[in-house]
């Protein structure tokens, strides 16, 4: 691995770390998500831990079955102990940007269902302004695609429709939707922002997260930091 793969691995490990028996356990997703998801395994052969996870996406579905980690649903459990996730850009007041892994409706859900969220980045993923040189993420239903995005350009933003690397057309979230990956440049005010997106008809969910994260641990090339 070079050094940023350690990174989000040390970062991950620290934040399983917040993890005790009887937890019930929001999974994020991503590559990050994946070492927390290994970690918890481990926890779970050697110390006989007994948590439920909840995941927010397909992948981390699968790669908790492959890992054996038990599962539920928020139907049985709407609120949960914490959730592990990553982030693809995180500010100095712990707001962040996630969405590159298309599962941001599911992750903010989680999110706020949880009394506690906790991130793990590498230092690459800090910025003094959310939106330097990272786009801000855009769930919308396809109704309301060419609407949404004529909106957006009035805002002076730049969105760009995602599409799928490995099939024709766009990529399609778990929940049916599509993604506009909109720059936006140097966010001065994200809460606001995110909530003039909200009122966009046709806007499922955004990619800032604002005031969700309680602590981020952030992965350098030999130690990790705690934020919060």
């Amino acid at each position: 691995m070079n050094w940023r793969e350690d990174a989000k691995k040390m970062a991950a490990v620290k934040a399983v770390s917040h993890i005790t028996d009887g937890f019930v356990v929001g999974l994020g997703s991503g590559t990050t998500v994946t070492y927390a998801l290994q970690e918890i395994a481990k926890r779970i052969a050697e110390e006989e831990l007994h948590i439920l996870g909840i995941p927010t996406s397909h992948q981390t579905y699968y790669l908790a079955l492959k890992y054996h980690i038990p599962l539920t649903t928020l139907d049985l459990h709407p609120q949960l102990n914490m959730a592990i996730d990553g982030a693809d850009q995180v500010d100095n007041s712990l707001d962040m940007i996630k969405g590159m892994g298309g599962a941001l409706t599911r992750e903010k859900i989680v999110a706020s269902a949880s009394k506690k969220n906790i991130i793990a980045i590498d230092e690459t993923k800090l910025a003094e302004k959310l939106g330097t040189k990272q786009p801000v993420p855009i769930e919308v239903t396809p109704f309301a695609l060419p609407t949404v995005d004529a909106k957006l350009r009035k805002l002076g933003s730049k969105p760009l429709l995602r599409k799928a690397k490995r099939k024709l057309g766009p990529v399609i979230t778990d929940n049916g939707n599509f993604i506009l990956d909109t720059d936006f440049g140097p966010i001065d005010n994200p809460k606001k922002l995110n909530q003039t997106l909200k009122m966009i008809p046709g806007v499922v969910e955004t990619g800032l997260f604002i005031e969700i994260a309680n602590i981020v641990y952030v992965g350098g090339r030999k130690t990790v930091r705690k934020l919060e």
